[in-house]
């Protein structure tokens, strides 16, 4: 049993030291993206967290709710707004906004159709730690509750790129925006990583004293 548990507490200090150099590689892109805007290419691989402009028209009729969005403790949505350029569409997220006290109030987002230029990150689609089966929803805006690429196509009717913007913090008709790579920092995988260690080494010294002292009694 000693054995199987600290092959157990050592593969779990592993897997956190690995989700923390994974962490620090995406807070490194996310460092890297700070610098000028480069144009946005929808048929080229371009690195996450990239910064990248474009130009073209909001959809401000066929926007989407991402639900139960939480910020500072507080439930709201981050709105999803298209995007339709020369080379297609693609979502541009411009930020979180409270939700109102009651569900079936929706909050306003509206926003002018004026053809603009638009500049932010390159992201994905914020993904779920466990993803359930959700319905496409209905009506415009449309809530809905961490969807895939295939979701909003099959909504929307259309191709749409799988990639989303995060607008820049300083852009005009957006929301608050705080942006930072998702989830926790590389120093706390790196913290479970030692009290993983930590309680192996425990079990470890545990074994040998508790056998020495067998020992001895034997003797």
């Amino acid at each position: 049993m000693a054995a199987f548990g600290l092959l157990v507490l050592a593969g779990l200090g592993t897997w956190q030291v690995q989700r923390g150099l994974e962490k620090e590689a995406l807070f490194r892109a996310f460092a890297r993206g700070d610098g000028p805007a480069v144009p946005y290419q929808t048929n080229q691989a371009q690195a996450r967290y990239a910064r990248v402009q474009l130009a073209g028209r909001y959809d401000a009729e066929r926007q989407i709710l991402l639900d139960n969005m939480i910020k500072d403790g507080v439930v709201g949505y981050r709105v999803l707004t298209p995007l339709h350029t020369a080379q297609g569409t693609v979502l541009v997220d411009r930020g979180w906004l409270r939700a109102p006290p009651r569900r079936d109030q929706w909050p306003v987002v509206t926003v002018s159709d004026a053809r603009r230029t638009v500049a932010g990150r390159l992201d994905a689609l914020p993904r779920a730690g466990l993803r359930l089966a959700a319905a496409d929803g209905e009506g415009w805006p449309r809530r809905l509750s961490y969807p895939d690429i295939a979701t909003v196509q099959r909504i929307y009717g259309q191709a749409v790129d799988p990639r989303i913007i995060l607008l820049d913090a300083d852009a005009p008709d957006g929301y608050a925006r705080d942006w930072r790579p998702g989830g926790m920092a590389p120093e706390r995988h790196f913290g479970y990583a030692v009290q993983w260690y930590g309680l192996a080494a425990t079990i470890l010294v545990l074994y040998f004293v508790l056998n020495l002292k067998r020992i001895g009694s034997r003797a």
